[in-house]
């Protein structure tokens, strides 16, 4: 994808953390000669924070994306998940392919009135990492991170795939099965692209 958007692509390239969340990226590590030798997931990370964090005392997130039903099936879970750490707000956006600046203006304002130390931001992508990079200046947090389908994950909405199917690589398999037409072209159009740029 961000062979062919500019802004998803300087997103990515000015990130001060990218996770490989897909087993191609470590297959492409390996066969470039690179160093990642395994796939970490936006749950491993949603997860291993939130654990970290409980532990050392509570820090308050921020749940930016998805319904209200979701946000508030995430709220509950996480004060039995993880009682030191607060909630510090949530805000549902319109589900829209991209934001107005009127849109921009009320989600960063509900985000800094909140003032959380970690804002996750569960939309789709690029649309999620896009709003991350245009707005990271204006926001009053100490991390923000771009989790996609984390949120319905946690809430309990979707279920993830057997742990059979993710240690194989093969987490995508059910999901294509449950979602052909929205998964369909990611699979079967960005991935020969995705193999084309890394071979030629």
């Amino acid at each position: 994808v961000s062979a062919r958007d500019d802004l998803f692509s300087r997103a990515l390239r000015d990130a001060d953390w990218l996770i490989p969340d897909g087993v191609g990226i470590v297959l492409a590590s390996r066969f470039l000669g690179g160093r990642i030798e395994e796939r970490v997931t936006g749950s491993d990370i949603f997860r291993g924070v939130h654990e970290r964090l409980n532990r050392a005392g509570g820090a308050s997130v921020f749940f930016l994306g998805s319904s209200e039903e979701t946000l508030a099936m995430m709220r509950t879970r996480m004060a039995r998940d993880f009682p030191n750490v607060r909630v510090a707000g949530t805000y549902s956006p319109p589900f829209q392919p991209s934001f107005s600046n009127e849109d921009t203006g009320k989600m960063v304002a509900a985000v800094n009135s909140a003032a959380p130390d970690v804002l996750w931001v569960g939309m789709t992508s690029p649309k999620q990492d896009v709003w991350i990079h245009e707005n990271r200046h204006r926001l009053n947090v100490k991390f923000a991170a771009a989790v996609g389908a984390v949120f319905d994950f946690y809430a309990g909405r979707v279920k993830r795939s057997h742990p059979l199917f993710r240690r194989l690589g093969l987490e995508w398999l059910p999901r294509l099965i449950r979602e052909p037409r929205r998964l369909w072209s990611r699979m079967f159009v960005s991935a020969p692209i995705f193999l084309w740029h890394l071979v030629r």
